[in-house]
């Protein structure tokens, strides 16, 4: 059984010591130990609980601590908990550590847990990740969710205030990895009860990561420091965060070169093999657990054509994925013609069909189909592409509109800024969405259960009973890829979506910011792990 199986049955994990950042060697602490990030689009929020994309967990991950996080490698360690047991895989105990401190002094307990968990399932708090508490299999979570059950009757329990037992409903090795997530991190109900939706201004939140919340400017920048009250402030270096909001990708990367930045990400398409060149100790591009795809909006405010499967298929086929990731990003990137990233642990990429056709096949292929349902350039389609701000999605838009272009199909494009673009995207006010989905954990149902018909960010709405039968047998099958390889032939069959390519990192680094995790493939990084090294 090839799975991220964290522990066997009866089998515990000891954290021996505080954490500690590690130096290289022969590095000295610059007297500056700030890191100032650029990044594409505002958090929509930092409430661990409504947190829904990249950005806003990045941020809750230097704020918050969950039960376990991860090192550079993205190897499961110790956080607010201990050590985990489990004699079955489906009854979990967590033995949390008793130096765990809110920023306000408080300690953080058991309960924390439990009333976090408890509210993120609740369908009074709204939560857009309730699905990933049921993903979870913790006990009544389904019903919760779907509001046949009160949230006290989740399975996790505060045996003490320092131990957490979860329950599932069927055994799940991986369970203790999908606590890194920020949908599981505790929450102080003092502070939410008492402020409401205002609890996480800086004057009001409290949190218990190694960094606390000092200033935002929306659209601006967010700015965090040390938090005094973390077990292990001692251990943390880097004495201020500043997230920089640059919309503009081109303008970041000026400003990083000027020296603005200790870090940019997302680098503007086509530019990763001229800076490597001539920045190769700056420049780095690393695998990324992220798949890019186009989202087909498959309900009643979608095109019509959209509902004809040859059209689907006509527009996937017509896409040369080819062009995008090497004439287009130029940055590593490989096309995707599934959607599970070809990274991920213990995946086997399954055999598409029209994946060893040649383009040319693939795109006479379309045009036979799109022929076949009706449309063509005397019939044609008039689409909405809706991206959010970016260059990048821009200029893959435009390249896909282009290949459409011989079929028949007009393609709108749509470009909006981030928040506006959530709620679109998800109030399915589209045709085709630019989409991208980052593994919460590293297991390939991260990737298939989005195409679950129930699934919170299964925005174009594709539902099959057969993909929904195989995603819940999966959790129990001793090889799971069996249901993850017909899941995937599937969605290409009826093409529920477009993949378009897998992902890297690419990004920009000052070499005196040290412990960057290179290595792991969720991009899951801690700015408590880095420092700043002083100057030869």
């Amino acid at each position: 059984m090839t799975r991220v199986t964290l522990l066997a049955s009866a089998a515990t994990l000891l954290a021996t010591s505080a954490f500690a950042v590690e130096m290289q060697a022969g590095d000295t602490l610059a007297e500056d130990q700030s890191l100032d990030i650029s990044v594409l689009d505002q958090a929509k929020t930092l409430d661990p609980q409504l947190i829904e994309e990249t950005i806003g967990n990045h941020m809750a991950r230097q704020l918050f601590e969950g039960l376990t996080r991860q090192d550079a490698d993205g190897n499961l360690i110790p956080a607010v908990a201990t050590e985990w047991t489990s004699d079955d895989n489906q009854t979990w105990t967590f033995k949390l550590r008793d130096d765990a401190r809110w920023s306000n002094g408080d300690p953080v307990t058991a309960q924390d847990f439990v009333y976090a968990w408890q509210r993120a399932a609740d369908p009074a708090t709204a939560s857009p990740y309730a699905w990933y508490v049921e993903l979870t299999s913790i006990e009544n979570a389904a019903e919760i969710v779907a509001g046949e059950a009160d949230p006290s009757t989740l399975g996790v329990e505060a045996v003490d205030d320092h131990t957490l037992q979860v329950t599932l409903t069927q055994p799940l090795p991986f369970f203790p990895a999908m606590t890194t997530y920020s949908t599981l991190y505790p929450a102080h109900r003092a502070t939410i009860e008492a402020h409401g939706d205002d609890w996480t201004s800086p004057e009001n939140m409290v949190s218990n990561g190694a960094y606390i919340l000092d200033e935002v400017k929306v659209n601006e920048f967010t700015r965090l420091v040390p938090n005094p009250e973390y077990h292990s402030a001692e251990d943390v270096a880097i004495e201020e965060i500043t997230v920089f909001v640059v919309n503009d990708r081109n303008q970041s990367l000026t400003r990083y070169q000027a020296g603005e930045f200790d870090m940019m990400d997302d680098l503007p398409a086509g530019t990763y093999p001229d800076l490597k060149a001539e920045f190769p100790d700056e420049t780095h591009s690393t695998p990324r657990l992220c798949s890019y795809y186009y989202a087909i909006n498959l309900t009643d405010s979608g095109h019509e054509a959209l509902q004809d499967e040859r059209v689907r298929e006509a527009l996937s086929y017509a896409v040369n994925r080819d062009v995008i990731v090497e004439q287009v990003l130029k940055g590593g990137q490989s096309p995707a013609y599934n959607f599970t990233h070809e990274a991920t642990a213990g995946f086997e990429m399954p055999e598409i069909d029209y994946a060893s056709w040649s383009q040319d096949e693939r795109t006479q292929k379309a045009r036979d189909l799109i022929a076949e349902a009706g449309y063509g350039p005397d019939n044609p389609i008039e689409l909405d592409l809706i991206y959010n701000t970016s260059e990048n999605h821009k200029a893959i838009a435009t390249v896909v509109s282009q290949m459409w272009k011989p079929l028949g199909v007009n393609t709108t494009l749509s470009n909006y800024e981030w928040q506006s673009y959530i709620d679109i995207r998800g109030e399915q006010n589209f045709d085709i969405a630019r989409s991208a989905w980052c593994g919460d954990y590293n297991e390939a149902s991260t990737f298939l259960d989005l195409v679950t018909t129930t699934h919170g960010a299964n925005d174009g709405k594709y539902s099959n009973p057969e993909v929904d039968r195989l995603m819940a047998e999966s959790r129990t099958m001793e090889d799971p890829n069996v249901a993850y390889t017909q899941v995937e032939q599937i969605l290409a069959d009826e093409m529920g979506i477009i993949p378009i390519y897998h992902y890297t990192q690419n990004f920009m680094l000052d070499p005196s910011i040290r412990n960057w995790p290179m290595n792991n493939v969720e991009n899951n990084w801690y700015v408590q792990d880095m420092y700043r090294a002083a100057s030869e």
